[in-house]
């Protein structure tokens, strides 16, 4: 019988088993006497079962007391999961909720089990005082199939060794399958077999990224390793290229005009995709129309189309170092959709009419068409603002204003405010790093983040309240969960070491202490730590179809409606508000929250391969410095080293506790620190150090520092 096969009978058959054997006070019992129980009379089922026992009685699960007879071992739980490789071959078992802990899984219980595979798995009874372990025995579904790395061909063979560090296999390739490829090169290897017994896949390659070390190459494998497509598909590009570029009359009748009315676009320097516009004009009443006017991709994007479908599995723009790999084709995402300046374009828009002290009198939700009369970057639109430039001084003065004030109201609500700094490489012609600045962010920058967050909360309320209970709308929010009380708890214990203190007596004291906190910490060594720690201690957002709060931002609804060129889950608010807005019923839950899971995986991987670039960037800026000193602090610690990040660049890396030779040093993972066995001497988080930069490896995207004592 096929291993395949036996694999699934068991998992069928031996909860069963256990259920009878554990009603039957575990006596043993013969193969027919199980069957008989199970109500099996077809011989080939009772020659499974004995199969099956015999296979497991020879891996210790059951026993044989007697000849021909079985008894359990230890009663066992089948689970399903996802698995978490480590370095060793070992793996551990995430289930959703079965278990509190995870299942540790043993080298040679893996079986051909790779990271982030779904799986389905025996946990055993576990013995007092001992970690739940378990067994993996089938494959439900494979979470990754294709690999980037090196190809090494060796004379009448060739292997593939993938760069993710939690795949632990090589790859073997047939000659007939190298496509091309030589040795030494970086490609893409996918997975196509793997014989029974086989300690290693069998694969083919799929794609030549290039030479090893190549800017290019590099960054085209960080995507690849992601899973993102390098390319869009010919069909893709076709229906992009049909698109006409032309508004014409008709469709401008069906719209409400903003053309006449004073509209410009702030944005980075380089930006080409302008999602979002706003829109001012003083009425007769003295009060201020503001239209935030977003790009209207739902209009050119169309239901079941290729391009509808190629946007939804990319999920999302993916933004590396040194490009942006756009989720809808360049003539759409920097031409047909985008918001430039002096065309005429058609937009989905929020329309809000405020008072002086930033009151919502007034709002409507429509679609309309607008003509941008200028395009401000984020530098521009500072100079105004800081009095060195007359350029719609009036208008971008009184906007800055108000944004001021919902600021302000959004603080006092409870929002939390975290002020990171954005590292940003200066690139030469090669793409290789010569420089490092942080990214300041101004008024300018919030002035635009204000009003979206209006917008995007207004359009949340508008749908929550239109129905509820089973009269609810179908919608796309925007959540982000309370933080978790312990985890939240490891950090209040944390920051009170640095001399600050943070109420916990409601949400609100929270967040008024955290935002105490970010003001305090402000250009003090301890500021980058800190900020990350908590922001680490707070839930992640995702998008849902349950109507959930936003913590962090203390709104009651949240959405995201003002990225659609960049962002699915906006495309698919855009669709939703335009069908209730014109009176239609509820779209289906289920299929929609199907979407918002998919969406929310997509803006992970995105935000992992942004991080793998800077990762990149940062270990060859520090090549040409090996063995240069610098000032770093502590930014992380695990059990094997602690992080330090270089205080003049904000590079990464890690003092690995091996290389550490005055002591034999320990995580204390409760304090956020490592501490020496014999001399107690303590290393924390935030804590300023000396280090060398000892070892560049530029594939695993590693720095490794030595500690100056």
């Amino acid at each position: 019988m096929a291993k395949k096969k036996s694999n699934h009978l068991l998992a069928v058959f031996t909860q069963l088993i256990t259920d009878i054997l554990e009603k039957g006070g575990n006596a043993p019992m013969n193969y027919k006497q199980i069957a008989a129980k199970l109500n099996l009379t077809d011989p080939e089922s009772r020659e499974t079962i004995l199969v099956v026992l015999k296979e497991e009685t020879r891996k210790g699960i059951f026993i044989e007391p007697q000849k021909g007879k079985f008894q359990l071992k230890e009663l066992k739980t089948i689970v399903t999961g996802k698995v978490s490789m480590t370095s060793d071959g070992s793996a551990f078992i995430i289930t959703d909720d079965e278990f509190e802990e995870d299942i540790y899984i043993a080298p040679r219980k893996v079986g051909t089990a790779l990271n982030g595979d779904k799986v389905r798995a025996y946990v055993f009874a576990n013995r007092k005082g001992k970690r739940k372990e378990g067994e993996i025995i089938e494959i439900l579904e494979r979470f990754k199939m294709e690999f980037t790395g090196i190809v090494k061909v060796n004379g009448a063979f060739a292997f593939f060794i993938p760069d993710d560090r939690k795949m632990l296999r090589d790859i073997f390739i047939p000659l007939e399958n190298l496509n091309g490829a030589e040795h030494g090169v970086k490609a893409v290897a996918k997975i196509t077999d793997w014989p029974d017994g086989a300690k290693n896949p069998v694969g083919t390659i799929t794609t030549v990224l290039g030479v090893q070390g190549e800017n290019n190459t590099e960054m085209t494998a960080i995507l690849a390793e992601y899973g993102f497509p390098l390319s869009f598909p010919d069909e893709v590009e076709k229906e992009a290229e049909s698109i006409p570029d032309e508004i014409t009359a008709e469709e401008i009748a069906k719209r409400r005009d903003f053309r006449d009315v004073l509209t410009f676009t702030i944005d980075p320097a380089d930006a080409k995709d302008f999602d979002d516009a706003i829109s001012y004009q003083v009425l007769e009443n003295g009060n201020y129309e503001i239209g935030i006017h977003i790009a209207d991709v739902s209009h050119y994007v169309r239901p079941d189309t290729a391009l509808d479908a190629e946007a939804f599995n990319r999920g999302t723009s993916v933004y590396l170092v040194d490009r942006v790999i756009p989720m809808l084709p360049e003539r759409l995402s920097n031409g047909v959709c985008s918001l430039r300046p002096n065309e005429d374009k058609l937009c989905f828009s929020a329309v809000f009419e405020l008072d002086n002290h930033a009151n919502v009198l007034e709002q409507w939700f429509g679609k309309t068409v607008i003509h941008s009369n200028r395009r401000f970057s984020y530098e521009e639109a500072q100079e105004v603002i800081e009095g060195n430039s007359d350029e719609l001084k009036e208008e971008i003065l009184k906007l800055n204003e108000l944004a001021y004030i919902l600021r302000e109201k959004k603080f006092k609500q409870g929002a939390i405010s975290f002020e990171t700094s954005e590292v940003k490489f200066q690139l030469d012609e090669q793409g290789k790093p010569i420089g490092v600045y942080t990214k300041e962010r101004k008024d300018a920058h919030k002035l635009i983040e204000d009003y979206m967050l209006l917008a995007n909360r207004k359009v949340a309320e508008f749908i929550a309240k239109k129905g509820k209970g089973k009269k609810k709308y179908t919608f796309v929010y925007r959540a982000h969960d309370a933080p978790n009380e312990q985890t939240l708890m490891g950090f209040v214990q944390f920051a009170a070491q640095f001399g600050y203190k943070i109420s916990t007596k409601s949400d609100r004291d929270i967040a008024r202490s955290l935002n105490h906190l970010m003001a305090d910490v402000e250009g003090k060594k301890e500021q980058n730590v800190l900020t990350h720690l908590a922001i680490r201690s707070m839930a992640k957002a995702i998008y849902t179809t349950k109507k959930s709060g936003h913590y962090g931002l203390a709104f009651d609804y949240y959405t995201h409606f003002t990225s659609p060129i960049r962002r699915s889950p906006d495309v698919m608010v855009h669709r939703l508000l335009e069908r209730y807005l014109h009176g239609g019923t509820s779209a289906n839950e289920e299929e929609y929250e199907k979407m918002c899971v998919h969406a929310s995986q997509m803006e992970k991987k995105a935000a992992d391969a942004e991080r793998a670039s800077v990762k990149y960037k940062q270990a060859e800026f520090l090549q040409d410095n090996i063995g240069k000193e610098f000032t770093g602090i502590i930014s992380g610690v695990t059990e094997w080293g602690m992080f330090v990040e270089i205080e003049e660049n904000k590079c990464e890396g890690m003092v690995r506790l091996r290389d550490i030779a005055d002591d034999f040093y320990v995580l204390d993972e409760k304090n956020y620190c490592i501490i020496g066995q014999r001399k107690k001497k303590k290393y924390q988080l935030g804590d300023e150090v000396q280090i060398l930069v000892k070892k560049v490896d530029l594939a695993k995207r590693q720095i490794d520092f030595k500690l100056l004592q």
